[in-house]
């Protein structure tokens, strides 16, 4: 029975720990596509900016293509904070049920230590008292 509350806890705890690397990992993988749209957004302004005579004619293009990019970025940026909210969140729920998991584990600790010194009380008192009782009788 000893350890059971602070085993169920270890398990939440590693459920926890799991559900914050998937938020880490989502996270991650939008910070990844918004360092590739960067870099998409300098290749359009550079060719946009370049003196080329082809280039000028597609100038028009390219300014609403970087509109579009510049929203998708936006959106991007958005979805990427709710991701750091997520991950944050998820990480204070694990912190939360490892120290409730600490907590239990000592209280289980402090129970068993509890027990191991109620059993030396008892043994000694079953090994004393027909001691005891020799003396009084001689």
């Amino acid at each position: 029975m000893a350890g059971n509350r602070s085993d169920k806890l270890k398990r939440l705890v590693a459920v926890q720990r799991h559900l914050e690397q998937m938020a880490e990992n989502e996270l991650s993988e939008t910070a990844r596509q918004r360092r590739e749209l960067a870099t998409t957004i300098d290749v359009v302004a550079d060719a946009m900016g370049s003196a080329k005579p082809l280039h000028a004619m597609f100038s028009g293009h390219y300014a609403s293509q970087l509109g579009r990019l510049a929203q998708k970025d936006q959106m991007l940026e958005g979805i990427q904070q709710v991701h750091e909210a997520r991950v944050l969140k998820e990480r204070a729920k694990g912190d939360r049920l490892a120290e409730h998991m600490k907590d239990a584990r000592a209280l289980e600790e402090r129970a068993e230590a509890d027990d191991a010194i109620y059993d030396l009380i008892d043994q000694h008192v079953m090994n004393g008292a027909p001691a005891s009782g020799k003396l009084h009788h001689s």
